[in-house]
């Protein structure tokens, strides 16, 4: 069972993972790319289940692990602090923000499985990668709730996905599986079930601040396990 939680990159998503789990009663340790002080407000924020650290020292203190740095940083993730551990991989190919990378552009490996490559003695499981940072942090909801949200996984090795779907049960949300890190594809940007089931349609002709407040003020759309299933298996569903 995880009781500490590491978090290599605390931006968006990681203080969002780091806040649900902190509710949920986890201790987590942050990490970022510069240095432990720099992440000193959002220890405070969090409280006397929170602190700061290197990348290493996150990962060598964590039960279970997410990586959540931008996709072009996915080698400076430390490959012997995470040796044997499970490591949560929610980043995604954005080759505006990343730069080109050839084995995905050519649609040789998914983002996932080039990550698993690096972390050859990790346990990779795609995660988190398919929701906004203000839906995931928002739309948690305790098991039984008839709004719970279900959020897909993919991974090579069924007992990490199984440790990663009883986390995201903790944090608030129901868990599909979706296959291998090759089928991780099915829920990368552009895919059907990417961001948009999770937010309410976007009213027209709003201005920038109006698009900006509609986004953090408006709430989430449940997604069932059956709606992440059905737009898993029919990609070319719109929403």
């Amino acid at each position: 069972m995880t009781k500490i939680l590491g978090l290599i990159g605390s931006g968006t998503i990681g203080s969002a993972v780091a806040r649900l789990a902190v509710a949920a009663g986890l201790d987590v340790v942050l990490s970022n790319s510069r240095s432990p002080d720099t992440l000193a407000e959002l220890v405070a924020e969090l409280g006397k289940h929170a602190r700061a650290a290197t990348p290493a020292e996150a990962a060598q203190s964590a039960d279970l692990v997410v990586a959540t740095v931008p996709l072009k940083a996915y080698n400076r993730l430390p490959v012997a602090a995470l040796s044997g551990k499970t490591v949560i991989d929610t980043m995604n190919y954005y080759p505006e923000r990343d730069g080109r990378l050839a084995e995905l552009d050519a649609g040789e490996l998914t983002s996932s499985a080039l990550v698993q490559r690096h972390l050859a003695d990790s346990r990779v499981v795609k995660a988190f990668n398919n929701i906004d940072f203000r839906r995931l942090a928002t739309s948690a909801r305790p098991s039984g709730d008839p709004d719970r949200s279900a959020l897909p996984i993919a991974g090579d090795d069924p007992r990490a996905k199984a440790e990663v779907a009883r986390l995201l049960d903790t944090l608030g949300y129901d868990a599909v599986d979706i296959g291998t890190l090759a089928d991780s594809r099915r829920s990368q940007p552009g895919t059907a079930v990417y961001v948009q089931p999770y937010m309410a349609p976007r009213p027209k002709g709003l201005s920038q601040e109006e698009a900006r407040r509609w986004f953090f003020e408006t709430p989430g759309v449940p997604v069932y396990a059956d709606r992440v299933k059905e737009l898993i298996d029919n990609p070319t569903i719109e929403n």
